[in-house]
């Protein structure tokens, strides 16, 4: 566990990077149902999470975990963002966009060069924080951070 977990409140949501709060069951149970993640077991769920730099959303009346993303990342230059859901009956409230805020806005991942993930059905929100399409826009986008000066 982080010394100081860093977490970020709005309303009565929370986003935590503290993988002790994680609830794998809430995150093995979604991601073994996801399109992308379909039949994923569950000790690769768990070494995923201890690879990355994962977060939880919580909903800080109940303390139930409603959201989930990890970033897989060298914290210099490359983040790539992966297995981000929120469960479907808290949808449409703005919690994937405020998941989203906390990701970007997170210490250790200020001034990436390039973010990058794959998304079959969530392009309109990755666009607002500055997502763009690849050669393959139905599968890839990227949020590129060039060096000053530098060539992409």
């Amino acid at each position: 566990m982080p010394a100081n977990p860093y977490e970020k409140r709005s309303g009565d949501a929370l986003v935590s990077d503290d993988p002790s709060r994680l609830d794998l069951d809430i995150v093995h149970g979604f991601l073994s149902r996801s399109y992308w993640a379909e039949g994923i077991a569950r000790e690769t769920v768990a070494r995923s999470i201890a690879g990355s730099l994962a977060f939880g959303l919580y909903l800080e009346q109940t303390g139930r975990q409603v959201g989930f993303a990890r970033v897989i990342t060298d914290r210099v230059t490359f983040a790539y963002l992966a297995d981000v859901f929120l469960l479907e009956e808290e949808r449409g409230r703005g919690l994937a966009a405020f998941l989203m805020e906390a990701i970007l806005a997170h210490p250790e991942l200020q001034g990436l060069r390039r973010w990058s993930l794959v998304t079959r059905d969530a392009h309109g929100l990755y666009r607002k924080f500055g997502f763009v399409p690849l050669a393959s826009p139905d599968l890839w986008m990227e949020l590129h951070r060039p060096y000053r000066g530098g060539a992409a």
